[in-house]
């Protein structure tokens, strides 16, 4: 578990050491809430020799163990009108998998003998933090834990690849945006979302139960590659750089190879 601090990152876990405070390993733990007492207290003490340069930190996923994590296709309007599809009625709800997590500075190996057509998706993801079945839109927002830059990195071909757009699923104002090398791709805001985080909630957790670190990716605002005309369609490939935002989460990159 690290805490960002200014240009530095605290490390809890050599923290604790010299406070002799339990604290909790995981950030798993952390929604879980276990030794909180004692994060609070390494964290206001932010010894200085257990902070190291946030560029020479190595990360991992934000989570690493969901249960679900539940991502939301078609969620944005300008996104929906570029990929010339129905305006969704409700939020449409698919899966991914915990192998598909990935660190922030981490790299990607493409799949290249099932898929060519990569793409990028960056999104606002939610992590829950308590147990919800049933809640109201009102209540929703009480149950999440917190909030990420993600990116639901795509391969368009094996999305496709029946023919029908949508194949794979199941049942705030914020600035986002997606730089590939460098070069704005997307640029947007949550103000554009069709449903609001709690809607999702709500409308998920009258589905299935959500649990404590679960994991939603609410969808992704205009400017794919997927929405473009087929002959200035450009698809990623290795060596590429993906930097991701979302307003007051941070940055999240990544390469391919």
């Amino acid at each position: 578990v690290g805490v960002k601090l200014g240009d530095r990152i605290l490390d809890v876990g050599r923290a604790a050491q010299q406070l002799h405070v339990p604290v909790p390993a995981t950030t798993d733990e952390v929604v879980a809430g276990k030794n909180a007492d004692g994060l609070r207290k390494v964290v206001q003490a932010a010894p200085k020799n257990a902070t190291v340069a946030e560029s020479e930190a190595q990360f991992g996923p934000c989570i690493t163990n969901p249960e679900k994590i539940i991502m939301l296709g078609f969620n944005y309007k300008k996104h929906v009108m570029e990929v010339k599809v129905p305006m969704p009625t409700a939020p449409v709800l698919f899966n991914k998998y915990n192998n598909s997590l990935l660190a922030h500075r981490g790299t990607i190996r493409l799949p290249t003998k099932v898929a060519k057509k990569f793409d990028y998706e960056v999104e606002l993801q939610v992590i829950m933090g308590k147990t919800a079945r049933d809640v109201s839109e009102e209540e929703a927002l009480n149950y999440v834990f917190g909030y990420a830059t993600g990116n639901d990195f795509s391969a368009r071909d094996l999305q496709l690849r029946d023919g029908r757009q949508g194949s794979q699923f199941m049942i705030g104002n914020l600035a986002i945006e997606c730089r590939v090398n460098g070069e704005q791709r997307q640029s947007s805001n949550t103000s554009d979302m069709i449903f609001s985080v709690a809607k999702i909630i709500a409308y998920a957790s009258s589905i299935f139960t959500l649990k404590p670190g679960d994991v939603f990716s609410t969808g992704t605002p205009e400017g794919v590659i997927l929405g473009k005309p087929e002959a200035e369609q450009v698809w990623l490939k290795a060596g590429d750089k993906v930097a991701c935002r979302v307003e007051k989460l941070g940055e999240l990159a990544f390469q391919l190879a």
